[in-house]
């Protein structure tokens, strides 16, 4: 690992001060890299996600030299024409800005997806300039979901990206084994080059606000999803969830926190008072908006575990709140609640069968001491640096 000063850029759409997803994760990851000394420059774009409509910002990190672009972007609310339009923008902002990657860039970080920018970039790169990605999803994984005539081009279009990517990578990150065996797999990658480092916690327990309480009132149980709602995450299938459940289930609330086509979509047609819809809560209200919910919920689409990690669940491990996750038979996630024993793991979307887990969940008290103990040793945020900087 260097301990020399190094230069290193970091190329993503997603950044500061987006609050969630893979844009937290990048932030926190450039604030460490620079608290251990080195220089970081970022090119991304102005914050969208996840509401995918362009918000100009002048907001900085002290220490960190952002430089942005896309501020005159329009997205659809076609999730694929949607991505092209990502891609292909994010391309064309990397070009403009050839000059800057290629000056005092001793590392370099494209976060993977977008993925065709860094196709096109690294034949400017330097030869010197080490290439580390950053696998957040495998893009092919979720294109294969759909089998028609258009799915297929498009999903033969993301392999030959992402292989071009991946190939030309000195190290590549990912956040799951499952995420690399299957890149190593599809993708003839060599593995001496891969690593894994879990997503990891970026809340601090100390951080208490009391700014939810009209919200997710003491008088009411709370089962909760937040965070960012697309098809990944199987929007449809958790509200028929929540709508099943809250007919079951008395003195229970069930709540989305979230923005986008989706929330809106189910926001707009919600005819069940006991499921309410909210903004995503202020990054400073995180560690209450857990400690407030008596079960949080981790959706993700059935055959999609392999494409990505959700890069919160370390913090929902990490506070010490019920964690429901529902996601494949036989996934990382799977495998990884039951080794640490974490609570509690549902490998089918069988809406009765979950209804009784929030039910034995919300009637017994449960010791996480163990839980929070053990994410805190599993999802380092030093570990992530020191694999870059490897």
């Amino acid at each position: 690992m260097t301990n020399n000063q190094v230069n290193i850029t970091i190329i993503t759409p997603f950044f500061f001060p987006e609050p969630i997803s893979t844009g937290k994760f990048n932030s926190e990851m450039a604030i460490a890299l620079k608290n251990r000394g080195h220089k970081v420059k970022v090119l991304c774009f102005h914050p969208f996600y996840p509401s995918w409509k362009i918000n100009k910002s002048n907001k900085g990190i002290k220490g960190i030299d952002i430089i942005r672009g896309g501020r005159f972007i329009r997205f659809t609310n076609n999730t694929t024409v949607r991505r092209i339009i990502l891609e292909l923008s994010f391309t064309f902002f990397l070009l403009r800005n050839i000059s800057k990657l290629r000056k005092k860039t001793d590392i370099i970080i494209p976060v993977f997806p977008p993925s065709l920018g860094f196709l096109v970039v690294k034949l400017f790169l330097k030869k010197k300039t080490k290439k580390t990605g950053m696998v957040h999803d495998l893009q092919e994984i979720y294109a294969n979901q759909k089998s028609n005539l258009i799915g297929k081009i498009i999903s033969k279009s993301i392999h030959f990206v992402e292989k071009g990517c991946y190939q030309s990578c000195d190290s590549l990150i990912f956040l799951s084994e499952e995420m690399k065996d299957t890149a190593q797999r599809i993708y003839n990658l060599a593995s001496s080059k891969l690593q894994v480092q879990y997503p990891f916690i970026t809340i601090n327990s100390e951080n208490k606000t009391n700014d939810l309480e009209s919200i997710l009132p003491k008088d009411h149980k709370h089962i909760v999803y937040s965070g960012a709602l697309g098809e990944k995450q199987n929007p449809k299938g958790l509200y028929n969830l929540y709508d099943y459940s809250s007919k079951k289930l008395s003195n229970v609330k069930f709540h989305i926190f979230s923005q986008g086509k989706h929330f809106e979509e189910l926001k707009n047609s919600n005819t069940n008072p006991n499921i309410l819809f909210h903004p995503l809560v202020p990054k400073e209200n995180i560690e209450e908006l857990y400690e407030r919910s008596n079960i949080q919920v981790v959706p993700q689409l059935p055959g999609t575990s392999k494409g990505s990690l959700p890069s919160k669940l370390p913090n929902l491990l990490g506070s010490g709140v019920n964690v429901v996750c529902i996601t494949d038979k036989g996934s990382e996630i799977e495998l990884l609640f039951k080794k640490n024993n974490f609570k509690t793991i549902v490998t089918s979307w069988d809406t009765a069968k979950i209804k009784d887990i929030f039910e034995e969940l919300l009637e017994k008290n449960h010791d996480m001491k163990n839980q929070i103990e053990l994410s805190n040793k599993l999802f380092l945020l030093d570990s992530m640096v020191d694999k870059i900087l490897n």
